[in-house]
């Protein structure tokens, strides 16, 4: 794989101990902490959350990165909402993250363009990933436009030991696609090199993050 190894933050906040206003701090803390340590995207993925409640949360993410990108103009990470179009749009978001059975990316692009004025402009640099989890959910979103593709499971699971990996050879066969694949599903660090052998652009985790300090295990995969 040529260029430095991207980096996929997913978000879930049910890890963190605490009630629930301790786990949201706990989850815009880890977040802070990943752009900081330049982690490339990030998914607020807190699927249980009603509309409300992830609004609110994106926007509250939202607020901090612009925080952010004003002390560093360098800031990279990107921040990215999981499967809801209208809460991306609402909190100003750089993009969406589509479930392997949600809409096509190309669909859309179009309702972007739909949304007013200012989307069409804004659009080109919104990002589209979506979830993978065989060769052809690759192609599909590779056809469909999409920005990149997360690819899951690569390994088993620990927590769902029951989970059939796809392995490094499937994974190798859908880094053919034409757009980044990230590799997601019982990442770590012992591992992720095989895996960007196999032509993954990057790694992506929920417990690969949240269960450490995001700065070492940048160091440690951008050292790949």
């Amino acid at each position: 794989m040529a260029g430095r190894c991207l980096l996929y933050y997913i978000t879930d906040r049910s890890q963190f101990p605490g009630d629930e206003p301790a786990r949201r701090r706990a989850l815009l803390d880890k977040i802070v902490e990943a752009a900081r340590a330049g982690v490339d995207y990030i998914q607020l993925r807190e699927k249980d959350l009603s509309a409300r409640d992830l609004e609110q949360l994106a926007c509250e993410a939202a607020r901090l990165f612009g925080h952010l990108k004003t002390e560093h103009r360098e800031l990279r990470t990107r921040l990215l909402i999981n499967s809801r179009t209208d809460i991306a749009l609402a909190a100003a978001a750089d993009g969406v993250h589509l479930r392997a059975d949600d809409i096509a990316p190309s669909d859309l692009r179009e309702i972007w363009k739909a949304c007013g004025e200012e989307a069409p402009a804004r659009e080109a640099a919104r990002i589209i990933a979506v979830s993978c989890h065989s060769p052809a959910d690759v192609r599909r979103a590779e056809s469909n436009g999409a920005d990149l593709a997360v690819f899951a499971p690569v390994f088993e699971k620990r927590d769902r030991p029951d989970t059939i990996a796809a392995g490094l050879a499937t994974l190798r066969e859908v880094c053919r696609a034409n757009l980044p694949v990230f590799a997601l599903g019982g990442v770590t660090l012992q591992n992720a090199q095989s895996c960007l052998e196999a032509g993954a652009a990057g790694v992506a985790g929920i417990r690969l993050f949240q269960e450490n300090k995001i700065s070492e295990v940048v160091r440690a995969l951008c050292a790949l």
